[in-house]
């Protein structure tokens, strides 16, 4: 099937996980296959693409369930990625994407790797005493998405939590921020608008929460998603910064899913992913791969005992 797993080599299910789902996605490896090798031995160690490049080979080639990754994990741990320890999803995925981002020498491959990934939104600050305003774009790799809202209730859907996270926000109080047109600190209405969505979109749901005690709680609560996301029929026009032809492209089928079992001190990550050639879905669970359904997927939704 081509749906190769990867070994376990010391807590590294969070690594499998994201590396799984930057290799079955055909538009990333297509980027990847066309990297500049690095010329010595050494730097070729050291160089994350080109390690990222040497496994996909060994999973492509290879006759047997499952490869190991730990040419590559050598490498990353030379940029501080550690071994042997427990990682977040969203920031390993974020570490892994700027070291290849930096280490692709190709001008051309770096605006690729960002037209895939990178997100583009407009942060808009304006006093609510006279009309002074602020406005600045900024990109992002991943929509980091609350499943609380600001009374700490359950946000439903993924609906719900999108347009939560765009929907605007008075800052008043201590919160207050400093006006240059009114010499003073004034109420500001702070928003964010969307400008731009790329070919993969990467959506964290924060399903963390800090208590009064600074301990870190997990979230496991009940959270559906869907198949298919027309982000025009989440967002209203005052939450997107875009003309029509580029709001045309926000329709999104789910291409993967990474999921953690456990709490935030232990636990267990696994992927399931779609492949773009068969269109049938895969649980990636370090060595072990298995053909899944969408049942199987909806399991990721979220509750206390998760299972793969």
């Amino acid at each position: 099937t081509g749906a190769i797993g990867l070994y376990n080599v010391g807590q590294s299910c969070c690594l499998n996980s994201v590396l799984q789902v930057f290799l079955m996605n055909i538009y990333f490896t297509g980027i990847l296959r066309r990297i500049t090798v690095p010329p010595g031995v050494t730097q070729k160690k050291k160089n994350v693409p080109y390690q990222m490049l040497l496994l996909l080979e060994e999973m492509q080639r290879g006759k047997q369930k499952a490869v190991s990754p730990i040419a590559l994990a050598s490498c990353l741990s030379v940029y501080r990625v550690k071994l042997f320890v427990q990682h977040d999803a969203a920031q390993l995925f974020l570490t892994l994407w700027n070291l290849i981002k930096k280490q692709m020498k190709t001008p051309e491959l770096v605006e690729e790797l960002s037209d895939l990934y990178a997100i583009c939104v407009q942060e808009h600050l304006a006093c609510q005493k006279c009309s002074f305003e602020v406005k600045r774009k900024s990109n992002m790799l991943t929509l980091p998405i609350p499943v609380l809202d600001f009374n700490s209730q359950v946000l439903k859907t993924l609906e719900d939590c999108l347009q939560y996270f765009f929907r605007p926000e008075e800052l008043t109080g201590k919160n207050m921020c400093f006006c240059e047109q009114c010499g003073r600190k004034t109420p500001f209405l702070q928003s964010m608008k969307l400008v731009h969505l790329p070919q993969t979109l990467t959506i964290h749901l924060k399903r963390f929460c800090f208590e009064e005690s600074a301990h870190i709680r997990k979230l496991s609560h009940y959270l559906p998603f869907p198949q298919d996301l027309d982000f025009n029929a989440v967002l209203t026009e005052n939450q997107c910064q875009a003309d029509d032809k580029e709001k045309a492209a926000w329709q999104y089928e789910l291409f993967a899913v990474v999921a953690h079992s456990g709490s935030t001190s232990c636990g267990h990550y696994c992927a399931y992913v779609r492949s773009l050639t068969e269109c049938k879905w895969y649980c990636f669970n370090d060595s072990e791969v298995c053909q899944v359904s969408w049942d199987d997927v909806k399991c990721t939704y979220g509750h206390s005992n998760l299972h793969w």
